[in-house]
C-alpha cells in the first residue's frame, strides 16, 4: 500500500469512533443505545482503532465495518450517492455505495479504477506536505486540485467522476522525526513548488503518521469534462496537427453523447466557390462529401439541409436516415448517407457572425441515437468549435502567405488567388506526408500592355555629373599638393602633381568607361596615405587636408555634389511618377482586375496583362481591354504633367519621354520560380519581350532621329487596326485637352530580329497644377515650356 510519502498511512477508525464515545456520554437515550451497539461491534477488533497498514484486512473486517460505518453509508441515500471508503492519494474504493457498485459492475470484472491527477509520485508527495502544513502547522496553502476516476459504462463509453474527499476522520500524528518548520522554510518551499528534493529535505519520508480514512464522494461530470476536453483539444493548436487529434476528439464526443458508435467529421465551406471541401490532415473525414474531395453545396445537400445549414445557420437533425431515404426516392444526399451506413446524424453549421465557415458532422450507425433533443447539447460546445475554426482559418491564411512568401516572394493582388490555390495544394500534400512542390502558375490568352516614362539622356547627364565631381575632386587634391610642394621642395610631390594633371587632362573632354574607377583607386591607394602624412608635418597643412576631407562624402570617400544633385533629381522623378501610377492603378483595378508590375530605373516602366484566365469569378469582355488602353494613355499624360510641375524644383532639370507598345496578339505568362517573377511563356511569345527591350532606341526610318522625344507620347504598333484604334482614342483625348493637333505617323527602322514597326507620335498639352485642362489658354506644349524656362 505504501509509496514514498512524508507520512506513513494507517487505516484506522479511531477518530470516527471517538464521535460515538462522546455520543455515549452526552446523547439522548436513543443516541446512547445506537452508539453502544456500534462501539460493542468494534470492541471485538481493537485493531480498528489502533490502525493497520494491510488494506486486505478491510475485507476481513467487512461484517463489522458495515455495522460501524452504517451512518456514513446511509441506506436511504445509498441508491443515489456515489461514494466509498478510501485513503488519501490511493485508488482504494472499499464498501462502495449501491450506485457505485452498479457503476463498477457495468465497467467489467477486469476493470481497475485509477485516480487521474494522482499518477505522479513526486506531486503526491508535495501534496501530502501541503496538507501537513495546513492541518498540523496551521498555514493556509491552497492545495486543492480536482481528482477524477475514468470509468467505462456497459457500452464502453468513458464516464468521468470527480472525487471530493471528506478527511474529517484523519489524524496527523507527529513522530520523533517530525521537523520544526519556520516561515523561512515555507518561503523556500513556495519558491520551489515542483522540486520534490527540497520538500523531502524539509519533510523526510515517514516523519508523520496519517491515521484514519477518507470518504470519497463522487459526481458524474462527464458532460462538463467533455466540454472542457473539447475546448482544450480545439484551443491547443499543436494538438490539431497531431495524428491522434480526430481520434481523441471523437472519443470525447462519444462520452459527451454517451454513444460508442459515434463518428465525427468536418467539411469546410468555400464561400467563393459556394462549395464544401475536405479538411486535409490525419484522420479527418466528411460524411457530407463521402469519397469526394469537394462538391458544390447545392449538389452535396438536399433542399431541406441547404436551407437549414446555409440560410438559417441552424442544426439539421436526421433521427432516422433510412426512413427519410425511402421517402426521398433516391435523392443523392440520402443515398450518400445510406452508403456510409449512417442511421442518424446531426449536421451543425460552424458560423461566425452569419459567415458560414464549415459544417460539424456527427453521425451514428443507430437510428434515433442522435435526435433533436440531444442535438441541443451542442449549444455548449459550438462557441469553442467556432473559435477554433476562426483561429484555424487565420492560421491557414498565415501559412498560405508564408508558403507564397517562401516560394514566390511578393505577389500582385490580382493573381494572389491563384497562388493561394497552389499554396493550399502545397499544404495539403505536406499534411498527407508527401514531398510537396509548388505548382506551376500560368495564365493563358492574356493581352499585354507595356508603357514607360523614360528620363531622357540620363546616361549623358550622369556622366556629366561624375565628370564635374571628379574634376573638382582632383583640383582640390592639386591645390594641397602644390601648397606642400612649395613648402617642402620635395620632388615626390611634383611627381604626384604631374599625375593628377594627367588624370584631369584625360577627363576634361570625355569621361572614359574606366576613368572613374581608375581615379578612385589612385586617390584611395596613393593620395589618402600621403595626406595622412602631410597632416603631421605642419598645422597649416593639417588645416588644408581637414578642409579637403570635410568636402568629401563620408560614404564614398569622394567629392559628391553634382552626382548628388543628379541622383536626387532621378529619385524625385521616380518617386513622383510611381506615386501617381500606383494611385491611379488602384482605380484601374477596381474597373477590372489585371496583372500589373512596374520597375524604377532611369524613369518608370510598367507591364499589364488582362484576360479571362486572370479574372477570378468575373466575366471578362474585350471592352475591359479597350478601357485599359485608354486608361494607360491618360495616365502616361498625367505622369508627363506631374514631371512638368516637378521639373522646375529639380537640382538637375532632366527631361522625360513616354512610350507605349501595342501588341495585339494574346500570349501566355508563367511565373518563373527561379527568378520569382512572371515572364512570357513559349518561343513565339518571346518576340514580345525582344521588342520591349529594343524599342526605346528606335529611330525613324531613313533618319538618325530618335522616335521618343520630350513633349511627345510615342505609340509603337505593327497592325493597321491598332493604328485606327489608337488614333480614335487620341482624337477623344484631344477633345479633353490631353494632346495638340500635332499628330504624326512614322515608320521605324528595323531592329535586330524585328521589322515592320510603325509609331504614332502625339504632342502632349501640359497644364500647371490647379489649372483647368478644358481651358485652352492654360495649356502648354513642350516648346512653350522650354521658352518659358529659358526666358
Amino acid at each position: 500500500m505504501q509509496q514514498e510519502s512524508p507520512a506513513k498511512y494507517l487505516v484506522s477508525f479511531d477518530k470516527y469512533l471517538r464521535y460515538y464515545d462522546e455520543l455515549l456520554k452526552t446523547g439522548n437515550d436513543w443516541q446512547k443505545e445506537h452508539a453502544r451497539l456500534i462501539l460493542e461491534a468494534q470492541a471485538a477488533i481493537p485493531e480498528l482503532r489502533e490502525g493497520f497498514d494491510d488494506v486486505t484486512k478491510l475485507e476481513t473486517y467487512r461484517d463489522v465495518l458495515e455495522i460501524v460505518l452504517q451512518d456514513a453509508f446511509s441506506g436511504v441515500l445509498g441508491k443515489n450517492e456515489i461514494k466509498a471508503l478510501s485513503l488519501p492519494y490511493h485508488n482504494i474504493l472499499f464498501m462502495p455505495s449501491p450506485r457505485l457498485q452498479g457503476i463498477l459492475k457495468a465497467a467489467g470484472d477486469d476493470f481497475t479504477p485509477n485516480l487521474r491527477n494522482s499518477n505522479e509520485e513526486d506531486f503526491d508527495y508535495i501534496m501530502a506536505c501541503t496538507v501537513i502544513l495546513n492541518f498540523y502547522y496551521g498555514y493556509s496553502l491552497d492545495y486543492s486540485r480536482p481528482y477524477f476516476f475514468e470509468i467505462p459504462d456497459a457500452n464502453g463509453v468513458i464516464n468521468y467522476y470527480r472525487v471530493m474527499y471528506n478527511a474529517d476522520f484523519v489524524d496527523i500524528i507527529p513522530t520523533e522525526n517530525t521537523p520544526e518548520i519556520t516561515q523561512s522554510d515555507v518561503d523556500e518551499l513556495l519558491e520551489h513548488p515542483e522540486d520534490v528534493e527540497i520538500w523531502k529535505s524539509k519533510f523526510p519520508p515517514g516523519c508523520f503518521v496519517m491515521k484514519g480514512f477518507v470518504l470519497a464522494n463522487m459526481f458524474n461530470v462527464t458532460a462538463e469534462h467533455s466540454i472542457s476536453s473539447i475546448k482544450s483539444e480545439l484551443i491547443a493548436s499543436d494538438k490539431r496537427g497531431n495524428e491522434n487529434f480526430m481520434s481523441d476528439l471523437q472519443d470525447t464526443f462519444r462520452s459527451f453523447f454517451k454513444q460508442t458508435d459515434l463518428r465525427v467529421g468536418f467539411a469546410t465551406y468555400n464561400a467563393k466557390e459556394e462549395s464544401f471541401e475536405r479538411v486535409y490532415g490525419s484522420g479527418f473525414k466528411s460524411f457530407i462529401l463521402g469519397n469526394k474531395e469537394m462538391a458544390e453545396c447545392s449538389e452535396a445537400l438536399c433542399s431541406g439541409s441547404y436551407k437549414k445549414l446555409l440560410s438559417d445557420k441552424s442544426y439539421f437533425v436526421i433521427p432516422d436516415v433510412a426512413r427519410i431515404h425511402e421517402e426521398a426516392q433516391g435523392e443523392p444526399f440520402w443515398d450518400n448517407l445510406m452508403e456510409q451506413g449512417i442511421g442518424s446524424c446531426i449536421f451543425a453549421p460552424i458560423a461566425n457572425e452569419d459567415n458560414l465557415l464549415g459544417i460539424l458532422e456527427i453521425v451514428s450507425e443507430t437510428p434515433n441515437t442522435l435526435n433533436g433533443v440531444n442535438a441541443t447539447k451542442l449549444d455548449d460546445v459550438m462557441p469553442y468549435i467556432v473559435s477554433a475554426v476562426v483561429r484555424s482559418k487565420i492560421e491557414e491564411e498565415n501559412l498560405i502567405d508564408a508558403v507564397i512568401q517562401h516560394e514566390c516572394t511578393t505577389v500582385h493582388e490580382s493573381v494572389l488567388w491563384k497562388f493561394k490555390d497552389e499554396a493550399r495544394k502545397f499544404i495539403q500534400e505536406r499534411l498527407e506526408g508527401r514531398e510537396p512542390a509548388f505548382g506551376e502558375i500560368r495564365f493563358d490568352n492574356v493581352s499585354p500592355l507595356y508603357g514607360q516614362v523614360d528620363i531622357r539622356e540620363s546616361s549623358t547627364a550622369r556622366n556629366a555629373a561624375i565628370q564635374k565631381d571628379l574634376m573638382i575632386h582632383l583640383s582640390k587634391i592639386l591645390d594641397i599638393l602644390m601648397l606642400v610642394a612649395e613648402g617642402t621642395g620635395l620632388p615626390v610631390y611634383e611627381e604626384l602633381i604631374f599625375r593628377v594633371n594627367k588624370h584631369l587632362d584625360e577627363i576634361k573632354e570625355y569621361l572614359h568607361t574606366n576613368s572613374e574607377q581608375g581615379i578612385f583607386k589612385f586617390v584611395q591607394e596613393e593620395i589618402n596615405p600621403v595626406f595622412d602624412h602631410i597632416k603631421t608635418l605642419d598645422p597649416k597643412y593639417r588645416v588644408a587636408v581637414e578642409s579637403y576631407e570635410a568636402d568629401m562624402d563620408p560614404a564614398t570617400g569622394s567629392y559628391y555634389d553634382h552626382r548628388r544633385n543628379y541622383d536626387q533629381s532621378v529619385s524625385k522623378i521616380n518617386k513622383t511618377l510611381t506615386g501617381l501610377l500606383d494611385h491611379r492603378q488602384r482605380d484601374a483595378q477596381s474597373m477590372f482586375p489585371h496583372y500589373f508590375e512596374r520597375y524604377k530605373t532611369d524613369g518608370v516602366e510598367h507591364n499589364m496583362y488582362i484576360g479571362d484566365s486572370l479574372a477570378e469569378n468575373q466575366n471578362y469582355n474585350p471592352l475591359y481591354l479597350a478601357n485599359l488602353k485608354l486608361w494607360q494613355l491618360q495616365v502616361l499624360v498625367e505622369m508627363e504633367n506631374a514631371h512638368y510641375n516637378l521639373k522646375g524644383q529639380l537640382p538637375v532639370p532632366l527631361d522625360v519621354a513616354s512610350l507605349i507598345l501595342v501588341y495585339n496578339t494574346s500570349l501566355s505568362i508563367r511565373f518563373r520560380q527561379d527568378e520569382k517573377r512572371f515572364d512570357v511563356d513559349g518561343t513565339y511569345n518571346a518576340r514580345y519581350e525582344v521588342i520591349k527591350k529594343r524599342i526605346d532606341k528606335s529611330l525613324i526610318k531613313g533618319t538618325r532621329e530618335r522616335l521618343t522625344q520630350a513633349g511627345k507620347l510615342s505609340i509603337i504598333y505593327s497592325q493597321k487596326e491598332d493604328e485606327v484604334e489608337y488614333l480614335r482614342y487620341i482624337t477623344y483625348l484631344k477633345s479633353k485637352g490631353f494632346f495638340t493637333n500635332n499628330i504624326e505617323i512614322v515608320e521605324l527602322e528595323g531592329l535586330q530580329g524585328v521589322a515592320g514597326l510603325k509609331a504614332i507620335r502625339a504632342e502632349i498639352l501640359y497644364r500647371k497644377d490647379g489649372e483647368d485642362r478644358t481651358r485652352e489658354k492654360e495649356l502648354y506644349t513642350y516648346d512653350d515650356l522650354m521658352q518659358e524656362l529659358e526666358g
